[in-house]
């Protein structure tokens, strides 16, 4: 750091809290701030630039969630830089100086085609925009097509033979998914390559009806969130942010009931956002 004279920080972000760029930019402005830099944020837009999901609750604070906000944050990088200043969310009360270079003409309500894919799993349109809801699918046993030059887009599981049509199977392919779940398996489920995504952005809100279907259809109940069953599966807790969300799909609690649960701390998030957005 003491070669450095100004810090750049210039990458692309999908608005999401388990999407660990933003991670990255809060550990960039700490070696910033304690070595006394100044960051300059090339800023982006969001192309899920809408606030849903639950709060994450910080006893499931860990690598794919670090900050009380939830699973989509509504925010640019460079809005949430300013976030993680004005919320003291720096080790040490540490503050960094930043300068952050607006993206012209810009409106958080925009629809955002990213030019590069973000990720190799993340490789499009279709896939950006599905992500808030199905990694979520990643604290279970049902495939998000990882293994496949799909992914992000379909999701399904062995298991699920007879209840769903359409099937895809996972295989290892070298810098994507070398390990997937249920690889060389036949999976059974949703193919979601042709869902209309303008739906996210109009409802303002990620999908957990996919969830709730699947859990209802899946015949072996006991292992849908079960993480001993594949090393490859995450924990649900985690992802969500809450140990919650994972009961309420066990006990069939209604979508509506699910995000009332959210509340008030969706509200007091969307409040307090406001104090750090630089676009209408």
């Amino acid at each position: 750091m003491d070669a450095i004279d100004i810090m750049i920080f210039d990458i692309a972000d999908v608005g999401c809290r388990f999407y660990t760029n933003i991670n990255t930019l809060a550990e960039v402005m700490d070696a910033c701030a304690e070595h006394d830099k100044e960051l300059i944020i090339l800023d982006r837009p969001n192309p899920n630039a809408y606030v849903d999901g639950p709060i994450l609750d910080m006893q499931f604070k860990s690598g794919i969630g670090k900050f009380p906000i939830p699973i989509t944050h509504g925010m640019t990088i460079g809005e949430f830089a300013q976030m993680i200043n004005g919320q003291g969310w720096l080790p040490e009360n540490r503050v960094c100086k930043i300068k952050v270079i607006p993206v012209k003409n810009y409106r958080h309500n925009m629809d955002y085609v990213m030019p590069v894919s973000p990720s190799p799993n993340l490789n499009t349109q279709q896939s950006v925009i599905l992500y808030p809801s199905l990694c979520l699918f990643e604290g279970t046993i049902v495939s998000q097509g990882r293994g496949t030059y799909m992914p992000f887009t379909i999701l399904g599981a062995p298991a699920l033979k007879g209840y769903y049509n359409f099937t895809f199977t996972p295989i290892s392919i070298p810098g994507k998914s070398e390990s997937p779940l249920h690889m060389n398996e036949p999976c059974y489920g949703l193919d979601l390559r042709d869902y209309d995504i303008s739906t996210n952005r109009e409802e303002g809100k990620i999908n957990i009806r996919w969830m709730i279907e699947m859990y209802q259809a899946y015949p072996e109940k006991e292992k849908f969130f079960d993480r001993s069953y594949s090393k490859q599966m995450g924990n649900i807790d985690f992802l969500a942010g809450t140990d919650q969300f994972k009961h309420q799909i066990m006990n069939g609690t209604s979508e509506q009931e699910i995000r009332a649960s959210w509340e008030p701390g969706l509200t007091e998030y969307k409040e307090m956002r406001k104090k750090y957005l630089l676009y209408p």
